[in-house]
């Protein structure tokens, strides 16, 4: 199959990548409904446009094909099988085939095994690469797949993995040890990175297989869940509950940052849903300068009180003034 004939499912049936089997579901059976030739009779564009998408929901409802596809792109029927045509090889953009037997033949020897597993307890992690100028392959997928094949690139390649972090080894920067293959390297994280950031490690990309000139890695950081802290932007987020006494009456609560706890004085009146901003107290960036932390308010209401505090609040309810919903009378539609 030429690059030329390459036809993306995942376009075909307005989806990205990591859509569930649901939404691939979904996506289809709307798609179907529009250009289902009982309604579109006659019409040849959108015949070609119903065959398409039955094509496209046939691989990727397909967990087993979709695997592939994912891995291989436009050659994925051609992973684990021998090449047709016997030693003449296939014909894919007057690239000679013939000298291998199978296509992961071609792939292990072309590319190599690159991407790094947990071995050893080493980071994994996983990557894509792609030219630096000119034409030649323009993506690989997660550990070394296809995406598209143009012309045989002459240039180094460059290599992108994905590394996972802990929010503190992002905050205070930490060396990490990479299996590449048949080689190991150790990476310094600057204190700072924040989801999306990427570090690049020069000469340390895919080799080309026809100079071997040797491109650059860049790390893109993803950060595991916080059970406490959040981003927004380049803030820190959290939320705190207090009492429904420290909401009316105010309070001075502890609240944990990045460098531990500092007290933060809550007005009186505070209201569920209200953000404090601590400034100063949020992410470092790579200049040392540091984002603010903003508080968010809940109110916890308590399920289990003694009977003297249900006496109380019992009593709060008997003389309370201020009512909420006084407003709501005057809705109307």
């Amino acid at each position: 199959m030429a690059a030329t004939d390459f036809k993306d499912y995942y376009q075909i049936l307005g989806v990205n990548k990591s859509a569930t089997q649901e939404d691939i579901k979904k996506a289809f059976r709307k798609l179907a409904r529009k250009y289902h030739p009982d309604v579109n009779q006659g019409n040849k564009e959108a015949e070609a446009r119903f065959k398409e998408v039955n094509e496209a929901y046939e691989v990727l409802s397909d967990s087993e094909k979709r695997q592939k596809y994912d891995q291989f792109g436009q050659y994925w029927k051609q992973v684990g099988q021998g090449f047709p045509g016997g030693a003449g090889g296939v014909d894919m953009n007057g690239f000679d085939f013939g000298q291998y037997t199978s296509f992961d033949e071609f792939i292990n020897e072309l590319l190599g095994r690159f991407a790094g597993g947990n071995r050893g307890g080493r980071q994994s992690y996983s990557y894509r690469t792609s030219t630096n100028g000119g034409s030649g392959f323009s993506g690989f997928n997660d550990f070394g797949g296809f995406q598209d094949m143009g012309k045989a690139s002459t240039t180094a390649q460059d290599s992108e993995a994905t590394i996972s972090l802990t929010y503190s080894e992002a905050f205070n920067g930490v060396q990490k040890r990479f299996n590449l293959g048949n080689e190991t390297i150790d990476v310094r994280i600057p204190a700072g990175a924040k989801p999306g950031s990427r570090l690049r490690v020069r000469g340390k990309g895919a080799i080309s297989p026809l100079n071997q000139s040797r491109g650059d890695l860049y790390l893109v950081v993803e950060l595991a869940n916080h059970p406490f802290f959040k981003f927004d932007d380049d803030n820190l987020v959290c939320e705190i509950q207090i009492t429904p006494d420290e909401a009316v009456l105010g309070a001075t609560i502890g609240v944990p940052t990045p460098d531990g706890m500092v007290d933060v004085k809550l007005p009186p009146g505070v209201r569920a849903g209200q953000s404090l901003r601590l400034r100063g107290k949020g992410w470092r960036n790579p200049k040392g300068d540091r984002s603010d932390q903003l508080v968010k308010i809940a109110i916890a209401t308590p399920k289990d009180i003694s009977p003297q505090e249900r006496e109380y609040y019992q009593k709060i309810r008997d003389i309370r003034t201020f009512d909420p919903r006084s407003h709501l009378g005057q809705v109307k539609l």
